[in-house]
């Protein structure tokens, strides 16, 4: 038989929910409208001839925290750093650091590993008294000999062949004269038989302030030359110094990647008398900035100890 019954309960239940519906409606107006009536009766509103409210001071503002990213994990890491230091050149060097004086910052904060002057294979190599190569055994794969005149021991490094030739040849078009490459690579037991014969000749002490012990030699990177001048012959090398051509290269070498190592008054920080015959290779980038910054000994210029005398 029919009921009304479920369709009344059903009705019923509607009202009800109409009716709650409704109610919370109502509240929320009354509390907006609330919320309302309070912000405008804390804030004093301009009247005509009033000025505007001032806004209300910030004592203070939360400050977010920021976790430090290592700068070496950021620029070691980088694909582009990667790729220049598998053929460590260092001109991609450079640019992947960001620039020449980001790079020389990078290795005087000395926390960019990748950019350390630790590697025999880079051409901002430093070895001194107190930073001995780190394989006695290690020598270049790339050794050629200058297109220009040489004499002695004439092998470097490909790059710094090539910067030599550039040096002599505006030496000779500027019109200081002819340059000659005395002497550059030599193998640790070259160096053992060089240092040998200054001891025999003029005794340890003086032989560690013009010969660097076997080991210790910058002639072991393939980057450093040793330069006598020529004419109708050519000189020694105590005779470069006084030359119109040493003259000229301790103005120009820079423009060429090369810097004088070992120059007059820096004994102190090198461990060596003045050499200016004694050039070595860096690169344009680095020396140009070398040049300008005015900076006389590679210590300095990468913020590294001085190395007077050899540690043991």
């Amino acid at each position: 038989m029919y009921s009304p019954f479920p369709a009344a309960r059903h009705h019923a239940r509607s009202r009800r929910a109409a009716i709650v519906v409704a109610s919370v409606g109502l509240a929320a107006v009354i509390v907006g409208a609330a919320i309302g009536m309070a912000a405008r009766s804390s804030t004093p509103t301009a009247g005509p001839d009033q000025s505007p409210p001032r806004p209300q001071a910030v004592a203070s503002l939360p400050v977010p925290e920021i976790s430090a990213v290592p700068a070496t994990a950021f620029i070691c890491s980088l694909p582009s750093m990667t790729d220049a230091l598998a053929t460590a050149n260092v001109t991609d060097v450079i640019a992947a650091t960001g620039g020449v004086e980001q790079f020389r910052r990078a290795v005087v904060v000395g926390t960019h590993k990748c950019v350390l002057p630790d590697d025999p294979a880079t051409v901002w190599f430093v070895v001194n008294k107190a930073r001995p190569f780190p394989d006695t055994s290690w020598r270049p794969n790339d050794l050629v000999q200058p297109a220009t005149q040489a004499a002695g021991s004439p092998h470097l490094r490909a790059e710094a062949a090539a910067a030599f030739d550039a040096l002599v040849t505006a030496a000779q078009n500027e019109g200081a004269g002819t340059i000659a490459l005395n002497s550059g690579f030599r193998s640790f037991t070259t160096q053992v038989a060089s240092y040998s014969s200054q001891v025999d000749a003029a005794g340890q002490v003086e032989a560690d302030h013009q010969s660097a012990r076997p080991g210790h030699s910058e002639h072991q990177t393939g980057l450093t030359a040793d330069v006598v001048p020529c004419g109708n012959g050519c000189g020694t090398l105590d005779n470069f110094g006084s030359s119109a051509q040493g003259a000229w290269v301790a103005e120009n070498a820079w423009r060429f990647g090369w810097i004088t190592r070992y120059e007059d008054g820096s004994t102190g920080i090198t461990g060596y008398t003045s050499e200016p015959w004694h050039l070595r290779y860096i690169g344009v980038e680095l020396a140009t900035l070398y040049h300008e910054g005015g900076y006389h000994t590679l210590e300095e210029f990468f913020g590294l100890p001085a190395a007077p005398d050899y540690i043991g």
